[in-house]
């Protein structure tokens, strides 16, 4: 198992109360760590990944919850719903103008959460993403930060191949980063992460 999702999942309950409301969730086809069941008077799970959607509309249905929850495949730039809260999933450093989306999602929800990688962590330099993660963070400091939190995990691989099959999407500059791992058995890399409300 990579990080330990179950303890940032609580990290997240205790965070933010999602209880009762409208939830914009951008990023919601990767692994989920709001559960859909969690209370949401609406979740609206939003994602650009089609297939990803189409597993966690599976879920959704086999829960019964499909009555509270919609999915949306588009870009978030592209969604014109409103709510009570936009919540991103690690995503954030992903898109190509965090400031453009945050300034998005404040037009369609009062509050903004982001649940995201934190600048300086080890496990980002392994996944080449410190430019992502660091332009992220500036957006949200310029932004506005009312509350964060920041956490540390570890992220667990049984050797190198595993290592390799979670990086390897990342590009060339992090598969030539892990190769200091590659004899080398239960890896553990330092993961900080943050949640923050805007």
């Amino acid at each position: 198992m990579a990080a330990d999702y179950a303890q940032m999942a609580d990290n997240l309950r205790c965070f933010y109360d999602f209880t009762g409301k409208v939830v914009l969730f951008v990023g919601a086809g990767g692994k989920q760590l709001l559960d859909p069941s969690a209370g949401t008077k609406k979740l609206i799970a939003i994602d650009q990944d089609v297939e990803a959607l189409r597993e966690l509309a599976a879920n959704v249905a086999a829960k019964g919850i499909q009555d509270s929850v919609e999915v949306v495949g588009s870009k978030f730039e592209d969604v014109a719903l409103s709510g009570d809260v936009v919540y991103f999933e690690f995503c954030l450093h992903e898109m190509a103008d965090p400031q453009k989306a945050l300034t998005h999602a404040k037009n369609l929800a009062r509050d903004i959460v982001v649940f995201d990688h934190s600048p300086g962590s080890e496990w980002i330099f392994y996944g080449a993403e410190q430019d992502k993660v660091r332009r992220s963070a500036e957006a949200m400091e310029r932004f506005g930060i009312r509350r964060r939190e920041k956490f540390h995990t570890e992220q667990r691989f049984k050797n190198h191949a595993e290592l390799l099959a979670k990086v390897a999407v990342q590009g060339v500059m992090a598969i030539e980063r892990t190769q200091r791992f590659a004899v080398t058995a239960n890896i553990s890399i330092p993961m900080t992460y943050e949640l923050a409300l805007l």
